[in-house]
């Protein structure tokens, strides 16, 4: 990928509704040879998908939690078991297997906090845990979906 390629990426993440020919005039290059990066981008895997964002608050999910998760089974099983359970709940926005002091944290999305006993209820439910806690996020400092390109070697 060279300096093009990073550009094209960069805008793609921030707003990929643009036109192509609006992308090709924003890093300085003709229509056709853009779009053929974007097309090859696309093709190998840089860029994965083009998603709309919502928002939460008009989706009524404005209550943002972070669940950690300690476990007893440290097992492909459990796991597999667990990572199905998982997909199972919409509210379950983001799951990662973590090192140190917790096993697993979820990234949870909720209306209120009624909502939310309701969501740790089933859950508990449905799969066994040696310890479960939560954190409720007070205010959203930093959100975003773009990564950093600046990482990306160059040809």
């Amino acid at each position: 990928m060279d300096k093009f390629d990073q550009k094209i990426v960069k805008i793609l993440q921030e707003d990929s509704t643009l036109a192509v020919s609006e992308i090709a005039a924003k890093i300085g290059l003709s229509t056709t040879p853009c779009w053929r990066r974007i097309q090859a981008l696309e093709k190998s895997g840089v860029i994965t998908r083009r998603v709309a964002l919502a928002d939460p608050e008009k989706l009524n999910v404005a209550l943002t939690v972070f669940v950690m998760v300690k476990t007893n089974q440290h097992n492909p099983q459990w796991l597999a078991s667990f990572a199905q359970v998982a997909q199972e709940f919409p509210e379950i926005i983001e799951f990662y297997r973590m090192s140190g002091e917790v096993d697993y944290l979820l990234k949870v999305v909720v209306p209120d906090m009624k909502a939310y006993d309701s969501f740790y209820k089933k859950l508990i439910d449905k799969a066994s845990f040696a310890d479960i806690s939560s954190s409720f996020a007070m205010e959203e400092i930093k959100y975003t979906t773009a990564l950093p390109v600046e990482y990306i070697k160059n040809k």
